[in-house]
């Protein structure tokens, strides 16, 4: 039978274990996916050691909201995809339920996409979490423009390569942020326009916008730093607040002068309209050679709790880590 990763208690990754299921058939507009890999996520992390934003239900919780796959079976009523299809997953927003750590998972036929050619199996699994997220955050929520100066935090993550990458595409100035130095150069390789290195972040952004401050910001940080982003942006600029690597408080904004929008991924991503636009971008950028992810290690589905040790330990050094299955 078909394998399934689940955990049955909160804790580290050794409470994950793989066992077997019978699929399931897709109900009325649903579509049943062969799943060839998935990317390991920070939520992964979280929902599995009981800190997610959500209440995740015991025992026999799954995990993965991100994976690729083939479409397997189709449920009545589904129309435009085809027994065989290759497809990525856009929405799992059950994923305790049927999550993407499995060989088969179902879903509504509205949440998956087709695969962009000129991907591989790793990078599909690894594409859609991070470039959605960056997609909403600054086309949907900022406006993003060509020439917008975009200062882009965590820059070295998935997201962050993703925010600078697809910047890079729309015409605008991706300004990364990162607090270690030595990776000016790879930043600067992976889309960067500016590299900020430095903990006077306003200072140095608005000497290299001539003065002005950023157009955007892209906030994958929050907690108390989220003043000196502030501060970075121009008067009648924009923060979109799209992550939570910082556990602590983040403090009301003290400067008015500046848009500060709350992000999240799940609001495009469940909204059939967005993600067609969503998905057109992507596919453009992959097609034009924009956008591709950045792939740490392959680890196999036997192998899924030393994947989530390398997520944890930093392993990965902000690219994405994949499970093929």
């Amino acid at each position: 039978m078909p394998r399934v990763v689940v955990f049955d208690e909160f804790g580290g990754p050794e409470v994950m274990h793989v066992v077997e299921e019978p699929v399931i058939e897709p109900a009325a507009g649903e579509v049943r996916v062969r799943i060839e890999a998935f990317a390991v996520n920070p939520l992964d992390q979280m929902m599995r050691a009981g800190n997610s934003p959500a209440p995740v239900p015991l025992p026999h919780a799954r995990l993965g909201v991100e994976g690729t796959g083939v479409v397997d079976a189709l449920g009545s009523g589904v129309a435009g995809l085809s027994v065989g299809d290759p497809v990525i997953l856009v929405a799992v927003p059950d994923a305790s339920a049927r999550g993407s750590y499995a060989e088969y998972t179902t879903l509504p036929a509205s949440q998956v996409i087709p695969r962009p050619a000129g991907l591989s199996v790793p990078e599909a699994a690894a594409f859609w979490v991070a470039c959605s997220t960056a997609y909403g955050a600054l086309v949907e929520k900022a406006g993003m423009r060509p020439g917008d100066h975009v200062l882009i935090t965590a820059a070295s993550g998935g997201v962050g390569r993703a925010a600078m990458q697809i910047a890079g595409q729309i015409g605008a100035v991706p300004i990364a942020v990162t607090r270690q130095p030595s990776r000016r150069d790879e930043l600067l390789a992976a889309g960067a326009a500016e590299v900020v290195a430095t903990p006077d972040v306003a200072g140095a952004v608005r000497s290299l916008t001539g003065g002005a401050g950023a157009d955007i910001v892209l906030d994958l940080v929050r907690g108390p730093g989220q003043q000196e982003l502030v501060q970075a942006a121009r008067p009648g600029g924009t923060l979109v607040a799209a992550g939570f690597l910082d556990p602590r408080p983040t403090p009301p904004p003290a400067d008015a002068a500046v848009t500060i929008i709350d992000y999240r991924s799940f609001e495009h991503t469940l909204d059939p309209v967005v993600v067609r636009r969503m998905a057109a971008f992507l596919t453009a950028g992959v097609r034009l050679g924009a956008l591709r992810p950045a792939i740490h290690q392959v680890f196999t589905l036997d192998d899924v709790a030393e994947a989530h040790r390398h997520l944890e330990k930093g392993l990965h050094a902000g690219k994405k880590i994949v499970v093929e299955v």
